[in-house]
């Protein structure tokens, strides 16, 4: 059985999870992924918005838009060369960030997702990406621009905390924050960075 093959049997636990009541009652349905379980990069957001609630993929909005224009930026392929998830598989009401206890409740979900994926290199965008994966309350003024680890048992990854893309459409002067830490990410993994200034250019 190949990874998505075992994710499409993940996500047919998820979509039967009754959970959180809340993110149930108001869900359009479940969002497990986008992209390429084999990539050696996972991307990590937050939670589904409406986009995603509607369309049954992560990114898909606005700040979809942007994270698909850095990737390709890195001349890498959305579709082919990334893995995109988030840690919670609903979409909290009012686009509101996901809660402790949701976070918790999901957290067997994304954590079994991350064991299937198996990537080398882990971007948390965010600072609920950064609690969910790393359990650190930090900024993430705080933690970016250095490296942190990930194992479980079977996955070994190293982990570079950045600002979410929908932080950046609110406060543009961030993306050049980004562009170092996407910078540092493509020195380790050895490729060269394509047309990044411009599109994180504040």
């Amino acid at each position: 059985m190949n990874k998505r093959e075992m994710l499409n049997l993940l996500n047919e636990k998820i979509c039967h999870c009754s959970k959180c009541p809340e993110l149930v009652a108001n869900r359009t349905q479940t969002v497990l992924d986008s992209g390429n379980p084999e990539s050696r990069i996972l991307f990590i957001g937050e939670a589904p918005g409406q986009n995603e609630d509607e369309q049954g993929e992560v990114f898909v909005g606005k700040a979809g838009q942007l994270l698909t224009n850095v990737i390709a930026s890195l001349g890498l392929d959305r579709k082919n060369d990334t893995y995109i998830i988030n840690p919670i598989k609903c979409r909290p009401p009012d686009n509101r960030k996901p809660s402790k206890i949701e976070l918790e409740n999901c957290a067997p979900f994304f954590k079994l997702q991350i064991k299937i994926a198996n990537p080398k290199f882990i971007v948390c965008m965010g600072a609920v990406a950064a609690k969910a994966l790393l359990d650190m309350e930090e900024s993430v003024g705080m933690m970016r621009g250095r490296w942190f680890k990930y194992e479980d048992g079977i996955v070994n990854a190293d982990v570079l905390v950045t600002y979410h893309p929908s932080y950046l459409l609110r406060n543009p002067n961030a993306k050049k924050d980004v562009a170092a830490d996407m910078q540092l990410l493509m020195d380790s993994m050895a490729l060269p960075v394509v047309r990044l200034p411009s599109v994180l250019a504040p």
